[in-house]
């Protein structure tokens, strides 16, 4: 017997923070899957990730924070994804009350929702980063997890939250726990590794490396990721239900530095600058043994290709380096100063009507 189900149908997936980084292309992967997808976000990016699915009548959108998720907003979802929450250690660290409110009350508010809704399949975005600075030489998904900071921390939380929850409950239930994510998006973000050190390469020719180079960081393309999800999506329930599976590759297991030696090879002239200290106290190597071994899931995409493709995409003009929206922790600051000073000038709770 086979590891996927045998439902033919189509299945309508709604995938909660479905317009950012990792979303925008798992959107678009399930409707060329030829899912009905549904994308619902708080839109605080905007809406050019996804103009393009616009039209597409496989494709819909609802603006909706997932603090305010109600059943009425998933009414004809089969499987919800939530990709939804702040999305790295910087981002969370700039509130600490907000980032619990979020991606904890927010993404709690997602699985409990989903449940009352009668959703058949739920799988949660999570990350590696919940190992931390591990003392174990490779993580499985039995590792004690050591998060060393909020953002890491929120994740392991509400995990444990959705596994205790999901037992003896009607609905499938799935963690994956994605490695450091790299490669092009329509959402694109260079506050991650590859992506960052790619386009320092590209406009200053050097790479900057801090803490000296020699921490282990796991690594997956944003398309594998997607591809990680939709074997989730048509496996069967006994394979997947409750599980948590580490999503990338073995052999994308690399020191920093050998990640900044590869980009620094496919672009030539690139100085590579190192630095003894390190804000980021991550350090760990991550076993992918599960989800090969169960799903028979392999990743397809390489550093190179990730960083071939940002190169080429920066070169033809199609997105740049200092677009203050790739740069999410950049981004929320100028949201919250800016929200700060509208509200220091209304007047009676209004900005020009009085």
């Amino acid at each position: 017997m086979g590891i996927y189900s045998m439902n033919s149908e189509k299945e309508k997936i709604f995938i909660v923070g479905g317009a950012g980084y990792i979303g925008s292309v798992l959107c678009e992967n399930l409707i060329n899957e030829g899912y009905f997808v549904k994308c619902l976000d708080r839109f605080f990016f905007g809406k050019s990730s996804i103009n393009h699915l616009f039209g597409n009548e496989k494709f819909s959108i609802s603006v909706v924070d997932s603090r305010l998720l109600t059943e009425e907003d998933l009414v004809g979802a089969d499987v919800v994804i939530d990709l939804s929450g702040l999305s790295n250690d910087p981002s969370c660290d700039l509130d600490q009350n907000l980032t619990e409110d979020i991606n904890l009350n927010g993404g709690l508010n997602v699985f409990e929702t989903s449940l009352l809704a009668g959703v058949k399949k739920y799988i949660y975005s999570s990350s590696c980063s919940i190992y931390g600075s591990s003392e174990e030489n490779v993580n499985t998904e039995n590792s004690k997890p050591s998060p060393v900071s909020l953002y890491a921390e929120s994740k392991f939380k509400l995990e444990e939250q959705i596994l205790s929850k999901s037992k003896n409950s009607a609905i499938q239930s799935t963690i994956l726990r994605n490695a450091t994510v790299f490669g092009l998006s329509n959402r694109m973000r260079f506050d991650l590794i590859i992506n960052i050190m790619t386009a320092h390469a590209y406009e200053n020719n050097r790479i900057y490396i801090l803490g000296g180079g020699d921490q282990w960081r796991p690594l997956v393309h944003v398309n594998d990721v997607c591809k990680a999800f939709k074997k989730i999506i048509v496996s069967e329930k006994k394979f997947v239900d409750n599980e948590v599976f580490n999503v990338g590759s073995d052999r994308l297991n690399l020191q920093v530095k050998s990640v900044a030696n590869i980009i620094a090879d496919r672009l030539p002239g690139t100085e590579i600058h190192i630095t003894p200290d390190d804000p980021d106290k991550r350090d760990y190597k991550v076993s992918f043994s599960k989800i090969k071994k169960v799903l028979n899931f392999d990743t397809d995409f390489s550093i190179e290709d990730g960083v071939d493709e940002i190169y080429k995409a920066l070169k033809r003009g199609e997105i740049k380096f200092g677009d203050i929206e790739h740069n999410t922790v950049k981004y929320y600051k100028y949201l919250f100063d800016a929200e700060k000073k509208i509200n220091a000038l209304k007047i009676n709770g209004n900005l020009f009507y009085i």
